[in-house]
């Protein structure tokens, strides 16, 4: 299928009769994920949306409910000054019926609107909603790859599977925008667009609030019933297989029997938590785990700032949020170096990177090296201290999201140029 390449900003100069004067400073930009969870590249999608909304563009959401465990930002994104449409068809699993009927309801609605932008997000809204941008003539249709759906992982079928869909959705696409450089080199090496079409635009975040949050410190660690001079790690991820608690709670045992002030906190939802309760218990540290279950995105802040470390095993990443997050509160990482991670962790000064457990392959190596580095940490508290303050602005002030909707602005306006 064809699609149209004029330029959306040009296309924008042109357009009458909405009841809005049109100017260059004005778009309407229609962002499209699959659903509103609590999550990176959700919260990362509103606050563009946020953003795009302040510079003066009309902006929409159409997202699909957010079911399951990890909690909703429906509430947030509906207090916002752009309009938050449910979709009620889209869901993360694959079911061809409800498929079928997300794809015809986002036609429907992109037909209506007649966005200058259509903006999708994750891989099921990816696919959906550049088809049908696509088939109703969007002038600008941009992906962002938050993650890739095909990796080591996975079985060879559903690898097949997504990268197929994500190849077929490249041909929608205007061009595509990847959370960091190795997340572009891999999707274009996997054929989803050239490289020269994949921009790369880091993870916006209100850095400020991550910031300002320090004084809560003291506060956040008594309601945990921990000392100043305890070390706590904290992993903040949904508890589902890909993040790698499998690896953290052994490794953190480790960590515990040769430091007593040790302490694990476990903040997020998910599937995994009976599990992970029970293995606390087996492996005798249940009262040096905290479980918090899902925290309001508001309290995140602090909780960094009352952590000590931030331990992060995911196996599955564009680029971890939580990792600039804990460079804007001074707080050193330890984490499998798996999508962005080296490029906002530089290693042995601001964290500790370490290889990623090889698909398929014995827990134990990785285990032992992430319980290594977590007890490097534990054992010189003045070190890891250290570790923190050598964040600097070079690694974090790209994180900011108006900075980053800025860049994707800049995106939009080479549409007319691929």
């Amino acid at each position: 299928m064809r699609v149209n390449r004029t330029n959306p900003l040009t296309l924008a100069l042109s357009r009458r009769g909405r009841g809005k004067k049109v100017t260059a400073s004005y778009m309407k930009i229609i962002h499209i994920i699959t659903r509103l969870i609590v999550g990176g590249a959700q919260e990362n999608t509103v606050l563009t949306c946020l953003a795009q909304a302040d510079l003066g563009h009309e902006v929409v959401l159409l997202t699909g409910p957010p079911l399951g465990p990890e909690g909703s930002l429906l509430d947030w994104a509906a207090g916002l000054p752009f309009r938050t449409v449910l979709v009620p068809a889209m869901r993360r699993a694959i079911h061809p019926v409800r498929d079928l009927v997300a794809y015809h309801d986002l036609a429907k609605h992109l037909r209506q609107e007649r966005p200058d932008v259509v903006h999708t997000h994750s891989s099921k809204a990816g696919v959906l909603g550049r088809r049908a941008a696509a088939a109703e003539g969007a002038r600008g249709i941009v992906h962002t790859i938050h993650g890739l759906a095909f990796d080591a992982y996975r079985s060879r079928p559903a690898n097949a599977l997504y990268r197929w869909a994500d190849r077929r959705a490249g041909r929608w696409s205007h061009r595509q925008i990847a959370v960091c450089r190795r997340m572009a080199d891999r999707a274009a090496e996997a054929g989803l667009a050239p490289r020269d079409r994949i921009d790369v635009v880091y993870s916006g975040m209100d850095a400020g609030r991550f910031r300002d949050a320090a004084g809560r410190r003291d506060a956040v660690r008594r309601a945990w019933g921990v000392g100043e001079a305890d070390f706590v790690f904290l992993k903040l991820a949904r508890l589902f297989p890909m993040k790698g608690h499998r690896f953290v709670l052994p490794a953190f045992a480790e960590v515990a029997r040769r430091h007593p002030g040790a302490v694990l906190v476990l903040a997020g939802e998910g599937i995994l938590r009976p599990r992970l309760e029970a293995e606390a218990r087996r492996l005798g540290v249940a009262d040096r785990v905290r479980f918090l279950g899902l925290v309001p995105r508001r309290d995140v802040p602090g909780l960094l700032w009352a952590a000590d470390a931030v331990v992060h095993a995911g196996l599955r990443e564009g680029l971890a949020r939580v990792l600039p997050q804990a460079g804007l509160c001074r707080r050193p990482v330890v984490t499998f170096d798996v999508g962005g991670a080296a490029e906002v962790v530089r290693d042995g000064e601001t964290g500790i990177l370490l290889p990623p457990p090889p698909p398929g392959g014995p827990a134990a190596p990785a285990v032992a090296a992430l319980g290594e580095a977590m007890a490097r940490l534990a054992a010189d508290p003045s070190a890891a201290r250290a570790m923190g303050e050598r964040w600097t602005a070079g690694d974090l002030d790209r994180f900011d999201y108006r900075r980053a909707t800025r860049e994707i602005l800049e995106v939009y306006a080479r549409l007319g140029r691929v």
